[in-house]
């Protein structure tokens, strides 16, 4: 398969991935660190290279809002945002989804004020896993690309109609530059299929769009929208695998296992710090330690079954968030996994990277050696930030 060989930011790899999907509307207002992806897909619409109706709109309630507008009359969407951005859509993620529009929207995770912060942590897109949105969690650069071409097949599929995030850590990420290989537009029109929808205003089929409900039905909506994306899980393997089967690069699983089978010791990550765990995973291997890991690509659906298939004695969850009074958000979940098949490993939640704050292979080193400690009997906090200076 021909791929052509670029050298780009997260930010270039999203905004190159949604050309090749070839939208019909982009609704954009730039917000740091997402302001690059809507610089460059204005770019591409100015110079012609990207045939495209560009909104430049007054704010993020009202790029997405004017998409839910677009995606109503059939049309296939994008738009960016990040952090307050994301906020301000909050009340608009719920229309989307309870209105089934499928649109793509990425997400460059960063902190939230106050203190004012233009940094990046997850903790953004972790407050609004109730939306009803598929949420995926980007590695790397080549992985943003490809997920944006998975995003529009497997939020169109008639099965799932239901709109998906993808999440880029801020700056880590975002603008950081990596060899990317991109697909060839031909290619990505032969995986992609035309946007095709019967959830649309059609003055030759009236339906009904955007009502109200009452206490008689409302809950039969919401019914199916959990029971839809509880099924998306076979529709995101299957896009994964067809993905592979077309650019060789496989994603078939809603999270990924590294050297997990033998560990006695395993950290879960999301996003962008996993590769650094990954190269602490094999250096600590390399010293005889059977420690693993398992990166989680999507928080919705959330792959319990995989997560609750982890066999080690102790489990370590590493996440960019804290839900204030309790633990973090990733943790929760994990947690719960667990306790769905009754088993019982020790687990340690770290908390780590607010703000923007570096997390080193020293950090990820004292992690693994706490997990020992915890394997060991020793008492351990259950919930640890890292790296945290003494209060003042």
């Amino acid at each position: 398969m021909a791929q052509k060989r670029e050298f780009l930011s997260g930010n270039e790899a999203v905004a190159f991935g949604v050309k090749l999907c070839r939208p019909h509307v982009i609704a954009a207002y730039p917000i740091t660190p997402q302001t690059i992806v809507v610089e460059r897909l204005s770019e591409m619409v100015e110079n012609g290279a990207l045939k495209c109706e560009y909104m430049h709109v007054e704010s993020e309630y009202s790029a997405l809002s004017a998409l839910m507008g677009a995606s109503a009359v059939g049309a296939r969407t994008f738009t960016a945002t990040s952090s307050q951005g994301l906020l301000y859509m909050a009340e608009c993620l719920h229309y989307a989804s309870g209105g089934r529009f499928p649109i793509v929207m990425m997400n460059a995770n960063r902190s939230l004020a106050l203190p004012w912060n233009i940094y990046g942590d997850q903790r953004d897109s972790l407050s609004l896993l109730d939306c009803g949105w598929i949420q995926a969690y980007a590695e790397d650069a080549q992985e943003s690309l490809d997920l944006v071409i998975q995003a529009f097949k497997i939020a169109e599929d008639k099965r799932v109609s239901t709109p998906f995030m993808i999440n880029l850590d801020g700056f880590v990420l975002t603008h950081t530059y990596e060899s990317v290989l991109i697909p060839t537009q031909e290619d990505v029109d032969a995986f992609l299929p035309a946007f095709y929808t019967t959830n649309k205003m059609d003055l030759n089929n009236p339906v009904n769009m955007g009502f109200s409900s009452t206490p008689n039905d409302n809950m039969e909506f919401k019914y199916i929208q959990h029971k839809t994306m509880i099924d998306a899980k076979n529709i995101i393997k299957e896009v994964g695998n067809e993905f592979k089967k077309a650019f060789g690069r496989g994603y078939g699983a809603l999270c990924d296992k590294y050297k997990t089978d033998d560990a006695d010791a395993i950290l879960v990550t999301i996003g962008s710090i996993t590769s650094t765990a990954r190269i602490v995973v094999d250096e600590l291997r390399a010293a005889g330690k059977n420690v693993g890991l398992c990166k989680i690509r999507y928080m919705r659906p959330f792959p319990h079954e995989e997560i609750s298939s982890l066999d080690a004695e102790v489990i370590g969850v590493l996440e960019k968030d804290i839900s204030f009074g309790y633990e973090g958000t990733v943790f929760t979940n994990v947690n719960s996994a667990f306790a769905r098949v009754r088993k019982n490993p020790k687990t340690v939640n770290f908390i780590a990277g607010l703000g923007g704050r570096s997390i080193t292979k020293k950090d990820l080193h004292d992690m693994f050696n706490t997990l020992k400690h915890a394997k060991d009997g020793e008492k351990t906090e259950h919930v640890q930030f890292v790296n945290l200076r003494v209060p003042i």
